[in-house]
């Protein structure tokens, strides 16, 4: 019973620790900002703000708090983001259309479900307890996986304005050098990879299961932006037989020429960063990068990107530290300090690797409406691992998957090299 008891008070506090966290992300903008949907992919502030809310309200008050009356029932179309199961939802890519609620209006709804959940804390039962507590933690994951959304979403809205603001000042950040690239040796067999212990982890990370390694070689840390310069002159956006037929196409179609939010004047390369516009830091790893650019630099380089499983091997082992959210700085730095010989591998940024999305052997995806959570966008996407400088540090683990299709490049996005022995 003390057991569960401290469990219910590590999760309430916790609860408030998240909840204030996403407040503070937003606490730069102006009322104007909260509105903005400049692409399909980014979302308005507003609606993250609404939609992490939605989330306890939906899966937890409703369900578990007898008492609970909604403070708006036409809520439940505006903020479901995908859940099926649970009721028609207003279109992803017209999120920004909703002037109305006002702002005012969503942190009031934050407000009032706030105070249901701590009432709700004090009311847990033996018989509801350990239900409702899971699905608290995972709608608390849920809400840092918005936290780093919101940032890139910020960033991409900003990039779109045509004066380029800064969503915050820059804060100071000691300047490193990155050595020339190295590789390590990573011996193979038979090794586990997955989520195993009692921990919190998503449905799509279970079970641990056994996977067979050839032996291989790693990058000590992501590519560059220096390394991706000498790709770009070498004419990599250029040449077809360095791309998958599909990246060929998209880079054709789009006219990329190098990553988002790059810019050249004469031979001075910037970035647009949260922090305004500067110039590129040519000792930072690459960032906002698809698969398919990382896929193309591997192949111009000989090498390859490394499977998950290969990632996953490597850094099993390597505390998880390094330029998270937590950091305040909101964008990769050049410090190549601790997890030698392997640097970087968490925070900074999220790293493509070759492995599809797909499920573990004999996974099973939650019950009812959160089985639609993860399992279904196992289809057409690709995993990367390790977090990035917008990720909240207590919510990335070795054994954690993110997930996007191929030409997705507005998160935090970045890439190191594999080659097999």
């Amino acid at each position: 019973m003390k057991h569960k008891t401290v469990v219910k008070e590590h999760l309430a506090e916790k609860y408030k620790e998240v909840r204030v966290c996403t407040e503070k992300i937003v606490a730069p903008l102006q009322t104007e900002d909260y509105i903005i949907q400049a692409g399909p992919d980014a979302s308005p502030p507003k609606w993250h703000l609404a939609h992490t809310t939605w989330f306890f309200e939906r899966f937890v008050l409703k369900e578990y708090k007898t008492t609970y009356e909604s403070l708006n029932d036409q809520f439940d179309y505006l903020f479901n983001s995908y859940y099926e199961t649970v009721g028609e939802f207003h279109p992803r890519a017209k999120r920004g259309v909703l002037a109305r609620p006002s702002i005012e209006e969503v942190k009031q709804y934050r407000y009032y479900v706030d105070a249901h959940m701590k009432e709700l804390f004090e009311e847990l039962t033996e018989e509801n307890r350990d239900k409702v507590l899971s699905i608290v933690e995972i709608g608390l994951q849920h809400e840092q996986q918005h936290q780093e959304l919101l940032l890139t979403d910020i960033k991409y809205n900003f990039f779109t304005n045509p004066l380029l603001p800064a969503y915050i000042s820059q804060t100071t950040e000691e300047n490193g050098k990155r050595k020339e690239m190295s590789f390590i040796e990573i011996e193979g067999g038979l090794i586990e990879v997955g989520h195993g212990d009692s921990s919190f982890s998503f449905d799509n990370e279970r079970p641990r299961h056994k996977v067979w390694l050839e032996p291989y070689r790693i990058a000590d840390a992501p590519v560059t932006n220096r390394e991706y310069i000498e790709f770009i002159e070498d004419g990599g956006y250029e040449r077809p037989e360095l791309w998958l037929s599909d990246g060929w196409a998209h880079i054709k179609k789009e006219g990329w020429k190098h990553p988002l939010y790059w810019g050249k004047d004469g031979n001075e390369w910037s970035i647009f960063t949260l922090h305004g516009q500067s110039a590129l830091n040519l000792d930072e790893p690459v960032c906002h990068v698809s698969f398919y650019e990382g896929d193309a630099f591997a192949r111009w380089q000989g090498k390859r990107l490394p499977t998950e499983q290969e990632w996953e091997h490597a850094f099993s082992g390597i505390e998880c530290e390094g330029n998270f959210v937590e950091n305040n700085f909101y964008h990769p730095n050049s410090q190549y300090k601790g997890n030698g010989p392997l640097y970087k591998g968490y925070g900074d940024v999220w790293e493509w690797t070759r492995s599809p999305y797909v499920l573990y052997p004999k996974s099973k995806p939650l019950e009812g409406a959160l089985g639609e959570y993860n399992a279904k966008f196992m289809c057409n996407q690709m995993v990367l691992k390790g977090g990035s400088c917008a990720t909240p540090h207590s919510h990335i683990r070795p054994t954690y998957r993110n997930f996007f299709q191929p030409e997705k490049r507005w998160q935090f996005t970045g890439f190191r090299l594999a080659e097999d022995i």
